[in-house]
């Protein structure tokens, strides 16, 4: 990669689309920079996708002005509507490098131009010396390991490089497509929901690739988790305009919901207004002395915005049926082996589920987690061990493919009703709401929904059922944030047990109380919750690391001569003068940290933000001061390295 000695920025201004009569983008303007980490947030349907296909091109705005630093790239993966090539799995991701082949077929000429001799074939050579200097300084000469390093965080294989793309299922297209956006290094990234089809190891080595990417990121995600460590800023959409908030998603959140009881207070004002003014126009509407008044309060009335909630932000509520009494063991697996063929997923495999449990099942795509729900629901029954139910054990089972058992003729409420006992009939609809089926949508024929809402439908019909024992795959697959804390509060206040299959860390963070990991080592439980798995994921690393490290040490001592006297009382000195070094570097990176706080907080500035000119000083300014402060940063930690193999000596 490349280092530009410029910062590089994206500016959009004066940015409208209309649908018939619905703006979805009303005239506005954003900017951003390569150090930029932004999340795009806003309900289903407030335009999201679309700002960012107008960005990347692929749909054309009634108005838009783009201003990008020239020669600045931008790379956009759709949440949909994939199109791989007719090519191997490593060949769609090395079209990322296709932004070359015009100057590759140009060094062909060039060398044919060397061979002829004079002025011509040393401009020849120049420019192909030129030319080569590009591809080095690319990274296109490594480009292999480049792009298997890409595709095996991904999640693939070896083997899987050689096979046809367009064989995989549409989730491993899909990390395809992000292959080739990521082996492209653009300046800038426009990442629509990226992580719906990753496993929790894909998903941990994309956070780490997007730490470590030098350009700027804008991204529309359903992960709270992933948007908190990665975004800095959230644009929130909403009615067609744009605001910004400094930030991760739950900083965001927190400053909104204060927000939200302000617009609660005026919502509440404007209603007893609208009231009072409409009484006032149907007692004088017919007494010819207050026709011009009447008149008045009537053109009042037409021009008054209504004061809206964001519905991405309502607050959703679900209360599941009461959970039938079952015994304290509520699951026993007891040396269960399962086998596709030769591969096998399950050897000997034995535990035990005790009642009022959240066992989350995670791991790597593959490993076997809906198939282990699948036996434990009683719908997979080829294996050798033994699954027994508890006393009292009534089971719900939620797959991914559960929308399948819908009723498409019937109508969503009838689908829902239909599940409910006669008490909660009446409550259905506001059910329906608050898994995103508004007004008439609950009218709609089950067979005209869409894959997702379909799914969601299937899984309040899940949800509706008296159970003791929830079976829930990947439940949040279709769920936008508000929707899966919602499900979240559902399930936390469920009087049951759950066993469910997730990526979603927030999701498995905010439920679990014991985790079953799948992985290439086997089935391994962590009783605690997530917090306590990533911390004895991240032990093991790191007792892996120190051991290396280590062992390097000592090689190294080995080689080493006993120093002299002297040598040791210079060697202390110099750890003095060090340690000195490095405190005057922490004063100094504190200082430069409040600065760049200050720059943050005017950039934040409404009447700064839409201001071009000012906008991209105080950016430029904010990348000097974090270039500063990287430079000492990375002098502290040489400091700090030296000290400690002094230390170690």
């Amino acid at each position: 990669m490349g280092k530009h000695t410029t910062m590089r920025t994206l500016q959009v201004q004066d940015i409208s689309l209309s649908f018939g009569d619905r703006e979805l983008l009303k005239d506005f303007g954003f900017t951003l920079s390569e150090r930029s980490r932004a999340a795009l947030a806003g309900a289903n349907g407030s335009g999201k996708s679309t700002l960012l296909k107008a960005i990347a091109g692929t749909i054309k705005p009634d108005s838009m002005t783009i201003s990008l630093t020239r020669n600045a790239r931008v790379s956009y993966l759709p949440q949909s509507d994939i199109v791989l090539p007719d090519s191997t799995v490593y060949e769609a991701a090395e079209e990322g490098f296709s932004r070359f082949d015009a100057m590759l077929g140009e060094m062909r000429e060039l060398e044919e131009r060397t061979g002829r001799g004079g002025k011509e074939a040393m401009d020849a050579a120049q420019r192909l010396s030129e030319c080569h200097d590009t591809l080095t300084q690319s990274g296109y000469y490594d480009r292999k390991q480049r792009i298997e390093s890409i595709l095996f965080g991904l999640g693939f294989s070896k083997d899987d490089l050689g096979r046809s793309a367009r064989t995989f299922s549409g989730g491993y297209q899909m990390r395809i497509a992000l292959a080739r956006i990521l082996v492209e290094d653009p300046d800038f990234l426009l990442l629509d929901e990226p992580t719906n089809y990753l496993d929790i190891e894909a998903l941990v080595w994309l956070e780490e690739y997007l730490r470590s990417f030098s350009g700027g990121l804008m991204l529309v995600s359903h992960d709270q988790g992933f948007l908190d460590d990665m975004v800095t800023e959230v644009y929130e959409l909403f009615n067609g305009r744009l605001t910004r908030y400094q930030g991760n998603y739950t900083q965001y959140v927190a400053r909104r919901e204060e927000e939200i009881k302000e617009l609660e207070k005026r919502a509440r004002r404007q209603k007893e207004e609208i009231e009072k003014t409409e009484e006032f126009i149907e007692r004088f509407r017919y007494k010819a002395t207050k026709s011009r008044q009447v008149q008045s309060r009537i053109k009042a009335l037409e021009k008054i915005e209504l004061v809206e909630i964001p519905p991405h932000l309502k607050k959703l509520s679900f209360t599941s049926p009461p959970s039938p009494h079952s015994g304290n063991d509520v699951l026993s697996v007891e040396h269960l082996s399962k086998s596709y063929g030769d591969h096998a997923i399950y050897t000997d495999f034995s535990f035990l589920v005790r009642k009022g449990e959240r066992l989350a099942i995670t791991g790597r795509n593959g490993a076997g987690k809906s198939t282990l729900l699948r036996m434990i629901a009683g719908v997979d029954r080829d294996y050798s061990g033994e699954i027994r139910d508890g006393a009292g054990v009534k089971k719900a089972y939620f797959a991914q493919d559960t929308e399948n058992t819908l009723d498409m003729e019937a109508s969503v409420l009838e689908e829902a009703e239909g599940n409910a006992d006669t008490k909660d009939i009446p409550g259905v609809r506001n059910l329906l709401g608050a898994f995103l089926f508004s007004d008439d949508d609950v009218f709609k024929k089950v067979s005209v929904l869409s894959g997702g809402e379909k799914s969601r439908l299937a899984l309040l019909k899940i949800l509706l059922h008296p159970s003791n024992l929830l079976l829930l795959d990947e439940p949040t697959n279709h769920l936008d944030i508000n929707a899966k804390e919602m499900l979240e509060k559902a399930i936390a206040s469920y009087g049951g047990t759950v066993i469910f299959v997730s990526h979603d860390r927030h999701f498995i963070r905010n439920l679990a109380t014991r985790i079953l990991y799948l992985s290439e080592d086997g089935p391994e439980f962590f009783d605690g919750d997530y917090s306590y798995f990533e911390w004895k994921i991240e032990e093991k690393e790191a007792r892996f690391k120190v051991k290396r490290t280590k062992e390097a040490k000592k090689e190294e001592r080995i080689a080493e001569p006993a120093l002299s006297h002297e040598e040791q009382k210079q060697r202390r000195n110099r750890i003095k003068a060090l340690e000195r070094e490095s405190e005057k570097l922490m004063a100094e990176i504190e200082a430069l940290g409040k600065e760049k706080e200050r720059l943050e907080e005017e950039i934040a500035k409404p009447e700064n933000y839409s201001d071009g000119k000012k906008i991209s000083q105080l950016l430029a300014e904010k990348d000097e001061l974090e270039s500063r402060i990287s430079e000492k940063e990375e002098r502290w930690m040489e400091i700090s390295e030296e000290m400690e193999n002094g230390k170690d000596s």
